[in-house]
């Protein structure tokens, strides 16, 4: 009898699902890890055999090329470090615009989708198969060729607006001459986001004890622009604009945006906010018509309905796949380089192209792409169960 019980316990003990399960993890990990091990043993030792330079100690070296656009100082006699960064900072300018332009655009697409009016539901529709059914890349050159084909040459400069010039190098515009007041202004309107936001969450919470609601529209509208208004009031109210004037052969002074940019930015939004659009659609689909009827016979407005009903209890269904078209419009980014502007990817091929080590180029681009991809990921999915409902 002992020994059976021994037997049928030697027998369990293999036989158990979460034995198996943790000897199978045990196994792959083992194997991938051999494989890593072989793939980069193999690579140095090829590497060696050419006489191939490895390592990140280029990073140190002088770059010796410039780069057209860059958000911090740069010139040839800096590093390719610096060099890499500036790309690092094009493609964080390129991807963070896009995001905030293209959800925008995509959500009001959507909703006009759905529009009883047939004039407006037709152009949303219109436009989803239009942008949604043209490779991304062909859109990119469209934009670019029209800004070198249809725009004049800097002598002959379109100005729409005082100031304002469009030419084929770009769109060059006045900004605010440099004084102190700019960068206080900017900390009093962070602040005013935080004051807003603490307001919201006010207004929210005597809402739901009392029923009365709170003009918060006009309220965080009057502290985002009263804040920051008081604060250049108290600078002494500057005026000064550094307005860009023709010197030769093209404009100087002010803040330029490239054709480079302004092709890509416009290319990517229009191309994922076809997506957002159709997302947000199905989305808002999703919750009943009852609900609808029910907000409406209590007198809520359309836009109320919209706004208090419909898209809180939608949201649930937009965000997940809302994070994979975000993540879509930051990797393709990376066809920047087909047009010409100095995103990472044109920035670390030229330095591939001068040092020669590929490995440790590709390598870069691998890691910049995946830590955006991660950190767009993590704040979606904070925000995502944020959202979500909280069953009691």
């Amino acid at each position: 009898m002992a020994s059976d019980q021994h037997n049928y316990s030697k027998t369990y003990f293999w036989n158990d699902q979460k034995t198996r399960a943790i000897l199978y993890q045990i196994i792959t990990a083992i194997a991938v890890a051999w494989l890593g091990y072989y793939l980069i043993s193999n690579v140095q030792q090829n590497m060696e055999r050419q006489s191939i330079a490895s390592g990140f100690g280029f990073l140190q070296k002088e770059a010796a090329f410039e780069i057209g656009e860059s958000l911090i100082e740069y010139s040839a006699a800096d590093t390719y470090g610096r060099a890499l960064l500036v790309g690092v900072f094009n493609t964080l300018k390129v991807a963070f615009v896009g995001m905030i332009l293209t959800t925008i655009l995509g959500t009001i697409i959507g909703v006009f989708t759905l529009s009883s009016n047939w004039l407006i539901s037709k152009l949303g529709r219109m436009y989803v198969e239009v942008f949604q059914n043209i490779p991304v890349l062909l859109q990119l050159f469209f934009f670019y060729a029209l800004f070198y084909e249809t725009f004049p040459a800097p002598r002959q400069a379109l100005n729409p607006i005082t100031g304002v010039y469009i030419t084929n190098r770009g769109i060059d515009f006045p900004v605010p001459a440099p004084h102190p007041a700019w960068s206080a202004m900017l900390w009093a309107f962070a602040a005013a986001l935080v004051i807003t936001w603490l307001v919201n969450r006010w207004s929210v919470k005597r809402q739901e004890r009392s029923g009365q609601q709170f003009p918060m529209f006009w309220t965080g509208l009057a502290i985002l622009v009263g804040l920051p208004a008081i604060v250049w009031a108290l600078f002494g109210a500057p005026l000064a604009m550094d307005v860009p004037e023709l010197k030769g052969f093209n404009f100087q002074g002010g803040r330029n945006i490239s054709p480079e940019f302004s092709a890509l930015l416009i290319g990517l939004v229009l191309y994922t906010a076809s997506f957002i659009a159709q997302i947000v659609r199905a989305g808002i689909q999703s919750i009943s018509h009852g609900q609808t009827e029910a907000a409406m016979s209590i007198g809520l407005k359309p836009g109320q309905v919209l706004k208090l009903i419909i898209f809180p209890q939608a949201l649930r269904v937009i965000v997940p796949p809302l994070t994979s078209q975000l993540l879509n419009l930051t990797k393709n980014s990376s066809l920047a380089v087909a047009i010409g502007y100095p995103d990472f990817v044109q920035v670390a091929g030229t330095t591939i192209n001068q040092t020669g080590q590929a490995v440790e180029g590709v390598a870069l681009m691998m890691l910049v792409y995946l830590t955006f991809s991660l950190l767009t990921s993590a704040f979606m999915n904070w925000y995502n169960k944020k959202i979500k409902i909280v069953e009691r």
